[in-house]
């Protein structure tokens, strides 16, 4: 993972929370109306869609940042596997050089 450069890892969070975010805030306000839901502030229609567009980029960026985190156990873990496989492939391969540089080990 550290291969990959830190603006395309930030990139990778931000862009799919911004298309979720819109989506979301074009239901959400469809559904329901903010200004009603922010009726206590003194916040224009846009102002309120505003707030919401951003309420939703956070959680859905909160999300995917989430996604990323948990996923980096499973590279390591693969990794290890990988490593183990060549150690394990290695071993056999220098067993085989040794029996047929030796000779087969007779059991009798």
């Amino acid at each position: 993972m550290n291969a990959i450069p830190l603006i395309q890892r930030v990139v990778a969070v931000l862009w799919p929370a911004f298309i979720m975010a819109s989506i979301a805030t074009i239901i959400f306000t469809t559904a329901f109306d903010p200004t009603i839901i922010f009726i206590d502030y003194n916040i224009t229609r846009l102002g309120s869609y505003t707030v919401t567009f951003f309420l939703f980029w956070a959680f859905g960026a909160a999300t995917a940042a989430a996604t990323c985190y948990f996923l980096k156990p499973c590279e390591a873990i693969n990794k290890a596997r990988e490593r183990a496989k060549a150690e394990a492939l290695e071993v056999a391969v220098e067993a085989a050089r040794v029996v047929a540089k030796e000779g087969p080990v007779s059991t009798s």
